[in-house]
């Protein structure tokens, strides 16, 4: 039985000596909540991605999760994935992260079977796959292996195979970027964060979150080898990109 999820207080006291933001097991504890209330979007997307690799996996393929944290974009995928013969990766290097995915799995009654795998996602052979998605995953990437990454998937990709890439954007024009980060700063608001939990997460996240703006993202898919991409979603500053192999 998958644990409930704690109310997330990480933040909520004032921190005099801040690290940098990793997903060990007191993040795991309050993860689901945690995202709900900082992601605009989040619980429409991650039902949508279910529903585009309903529509994308191939049959006798395999439909990789990478960077799967507690195992929301897997689910998805399993409770929609009606071809026969599809195998779902899921990958995450957080080993408390794989521990309460693996009792997420095990609670869940659908059958498509599911291989969770605790490594470094750069590790992990993809091959036969159909569908590849990196929900908020490459914005914890160093840049400079991005490209690199995005090349491995396009390699191991079917012929008519996507990849799923949801990603915080940052903006070029200065004021679209303050506008955006004000908002994104006011949803927190609105869903119980203080501004000293606003604060300082993003001062813990500066040096591990890095993003791209969308136009970075549309020349890295295609210097990496995929034949087109296109903007599928976004709700303020998050969105997810649809790339096309």
């Amino acid at each position: 039985m998958p644990k409930p999820s704690q109310e997330d207080a990480i933040y909520a006291r004032q921190h005099p000596h801040l690290v940098d933001f990793e997903f060990n097991e007191s993040v795991v504890n309050v993860f689901p909540d945690m995202i709900r209330r900082s992601v605009p979007g989040y619980s429409t997307l991650v039902p949508l991605i279910g529903l585009l690799a309903e529509e994308f996996a191939q049959p006798h393929s395999r439909c990789y999760d990478l960077g799967c944290s507690l195992g929301a974009a897997t689910l998805a995928m399993r409770h929609r994935i009606q071809q026969a013969g599809v195998e779902i990766i899921a990958v995450d290097n957080s080993a408390a992260m794989i521990e309460r995915a693996h009792d997420n799995i095990d609670a869940d009654i659908d059958t498509t079977p599911v291989e969770l795998i605790c490594a470094d996602i750069h590790h992990i052979e993809i091959s036969n796959a159909s569908v590849v998605v990196l929900n908020f995953t490459l914005q914890f990437i160093d840049p400079a292996a991005r490209l690199n990454l995005l090349q491995k998937i396009v390699a191991g990709l079917r012929p008519g195979g996507v990849l799923l890439l949801s990603e915080k954007l940052r903006f070029d024009d200065d004021a679209e970027q303050t506008l955006l980060t004000d908002l994104h700063h006011a949803f927190k608001r609105a869903n119980g964060y203080s501004d000293l939990e606003i604060s300082q997460k993003r001062t813990a996240l500066d040096n591990v979150l890095i993003p791209d703006t969308l136009e970075q993202h549309h020349q890295r898919l295609k210097q990496a080898g995929f034949s087109s991409s296109r903007l599928w979603f976004q709700c303020l500053n998050f969105a997810s990109i649809l790339a096309l192999k």
